[in-house]
């Protein structure tokens, strides 16, 4: 299976979903591999935003992206268009920070770049197949990523408003493919509740909008409008499920199964299927899932026995964050003394650990070789949770920001899924040979 782009450039234009401001969009091929990638052509120097879960931010029944101070919003109905016509490389150039909502449907997207043809690129396509269940709840609401027989994915949404007699409980599945996108989901559009618009005007947000132009919905259903398909809403969110699930920058081969989901809960599959890509290439090409093994992690830091807490780091994203591994064993030197007859780690053992691994991702930019980072002061340190031999800890630092001769990292040190330390750990930047 060969990667694919668009054989002609493509042009759309129109009003912002939730600022109501005008937006244009140009559509453009992309080289093999380049992937999805959005362009703000509206500022002195045009920033380059990739699609993808590590460029998240979060904002209100909308995904949208962000590279330093650069967004772009209310992407996902144009990345559904993308994703089910099968397009893995284009560049999407935009003159606003919020892309047009157009009929607030994925459907004028679609027909714009299925206009545009797709053509076959001399590369291998990426794909993700999911081969383990992978569960994520909030509350009642949840979504489930599941292996599955088929070679697409396959997605089935359980949108449950309870006694609400104008949505009431709507369940709908299909496989996504470009010929069921364009007759069963397409058209689907954007909902709110008749109590949430007026909340949303009150603010400000969408007052451009009227009930002809946005599903508004009272008990007895649309107000001043109808329905494209008896079950719009529940068609709506698997399209925005898409959207979202196009983040992973791969192919999702699988069953997807979602009950009161929404973007926070879609975003947060993504983030995990796409970890799930990355480990599974590298060990298809390594053999192992770690990243950073000890032997190259001393390489990179001056600690040694007894004071180096750092095992193994098994994902790095760029300069935007890393994760490590601590493994905790009662051999442990500390434990001689904290405190013999019950053992436990020292917070500020489990700080240092943090910090370690956040020096290990300065030390991933070449500028900073033969630079260490130094501790400037610790900000928002919790303990909580006591951490005893036979735990694994793992270290997440996330750059807050970065300067040429400072650094901050916000970190966190978990225990499975429970937070064990967290804290905003400041760096400064020196030269080894200056201490």
């Amino acid at each position: 299976m060969k990667q694919k782009t668009i054989k002609n450039e493509a042009r759309l234009s129109g009003k912002g979903l939730f600022s109501g401001t005008d937006a244009r969009l140009t559509f453009k091929p992309a080289a093999a591999n380049a992937g999805i990638v959005f362009v703000r052509t509206d500022l002195d120097s045009p920033v380059r935003i990739g699609a993808l879960t590590e460029n998240i931010i979060e904002q209100d029944r909308r995904t949208a992206l962000r590279k330093g101070d650069v967004s772009v919003g209310t992407v996902e109905h144009c990345l559904a268009a993308v994703r089910a016509l099968d397009i893995d490389n284009i560049i999407i150039e935009t003159d606003s920070d919020e892309i047009p909502g157009m009929d607030c449907s994925s459907a004028e997207f679609f027909r714009v770049l299925k206009k545009a043809n797709t053509i076959e690129q001399d590369a291998e396509k990426k794909q993700l197949v999911i081969r383990e269940p992978i569960t994520i709840n909030n509350g009642d609401a949840a979504i489930y990523a599941l292996p599955y027989d088929g070679d697409e994915m396959s997605i089935t949404y359980d949108l449950d408003y309870g006694v609400h007699t104008g949505i009431g409980r709507q369940i709908f599945t299909c496989r996504v493919n470009p010929d069921v996108f364009e007759k069963h989901l397409s058209e689907a559009r954007t909902f709110l509740l008749e109590a949430e618009a007026k909340a949303f005007q009150a603010r400000g947000i969408g007052a451009h909008l009227g009930p002809r132009d946005i599903l508004v919905i009272n008990s007895d259903g649309p107000i001043k409008n109808s329905y494209r398909y008896e079950n719009e809403c529940v068609r709506h969110k698997i399209v925005d499920l898409i959207g979202d699930l196009a983040l992973v920058g791969r192919d999702v081969v699988g069953r997807i199964v979602a009950y009161k989901s929404g973007h926070a809960l879609n975003q947060q599959l993504a983030k995990k299927l796409r970890e799930t890509a990355i480990k599974q290439e590298r060990v298809s090409k390594t053999g192992t899932d770690i990243l950073l093994d000890i032997r190259r992690i001393q390489k990179i830091l001056p600690h040694r026995y007894p004071f180096l807490l750092v095992d193994k780091v098994i994902e790095v994203e760029g300069e935007r964050s890393i994760t490590a591994i601590k493994n905790v064993t009662f051999n442990e030197q500390f434990f001689q003394g904290h405190f013999p007859g019950t053992p436990i780690m020292p917070g500020v053992l489990i700080v240092e650990a943090m910090a370690q691994t956040s020096g290990l991702l300065f030390a991933q930019k070449l500028e900073h070789t033969g630079k260490l980072a130094l501790l400037l002061g610790m900000d928002k340190v919790k303990l909580r949770k006591a951490v005893v031999p036979g735990d694994q800890l793992t270290l997440i630092a996330e750059t807050v920001r970065q300067r040429p001769r400072t650094a901050v990292c916000k970190c966190k040190a978990m225990v499975g899924d429970i937070i064990a330390a967290e804290a905003e750990i400041s760096f400064m930047l020196v030269d080894d040979e200056k201490i």
